[in-house]
């Protein structure tokens, strides 16, 4: 008779399906310029309209931590940014997050902001995407998350148009964003005109940092870059 192994609970929940993992520069957020390893987890409940990692939505493959923290660790790089897709979507992301500081790495955690972050941990710095109107997932975002944001977190705004940023304008003032922690507007690739956008901000005096992705202007849209 075949006998079937299965994997215990505790098992399961110490693995993490990995669309990629590679060293680049930071291309955003206050450690842009950066060298960075970038952990890309794979799954993704919602779809912007700007979105430049849909590869990440399928596919992948799981990967034991032990096993993924060593393949992190090989980089002799000390900063470490866990993105996707969206990867609080993966429950085992929280302990990766944990286990990355305990090792002591820089983390950032690149997330949508439609998932809870209350179990992110505190040494973590939080780069929340709040989806703006052009993105078409506005409904998506869970405000509640604001909470949880401290001084070394960061919020960004990606903007698609000028009703995008009249509309995060209007949520930094209304949600008294300013000083909260740090605030982010870029323009989105090849829909808004960077310029344009940054005339905008130097116009209403708009308490944000301005920021192209770095990594586009150097790689364009080369995957894993």
């Amino acid at each position: 008779m075949e006998t079937v192994l299965r994997q215990s609970p505790a098992a399961v929940a110490e693995r993490l399906r990995i669309s990629e993992i590679f060293l680049s520069l930071q291309g955003e957020s206050t450690s842009v310029g950066l060298p960075t390893v970038f952990v890309r987890l794979t799954g993704c409940p919602l779809r912007c309209r700007y979105c430049d990692t849909e590869y990440a939505f399928r596919g992948g493959e799981f990967m034991e931590l032990p096993e993924l923290l060593g393949r992190v660790a090989r980089y002799g790089v000390r900063h470490v940014t866990v993105t996707g897709g969206e990867p609080l979507a993966q429950p085992a992301c929280l302990l990766l997050l944990q286990q990355l500081c305990d090792a002591g790495f820089h983390v950032s955690l690149e997330t949508s902001g439609a998932l809870d972050v209350s179990g992110v941990d505190a040494r973590v710095m939080k780069v929340l995407d709040l989806k703006t109107p052009g993105s078409g997932e506005v409904a998506r975002n869970r405000y509640q998350n604001l909470d949880y944001l401290a001084p070394r977190d960061q919020v960004k705004f990606v903007i698609c148009d000028r009703g995008d940023y009249e509309w995060a304008r209007s949520q930094i003032s209304e949600r008294r964003l300013a000083g909260r922690c740090e605030l982010l507007v870029s323009p989105a690739y090849g829909q808004q005109d960077a310029a344009e956008l940054a005339g905008w901000v130097l116009a209403d005096r708009l308490p944000v940092r301005f920021q192209v992705q770095l990594h586009k202007i150097l790689w364009g849209d080369e995957p894993g870059r």
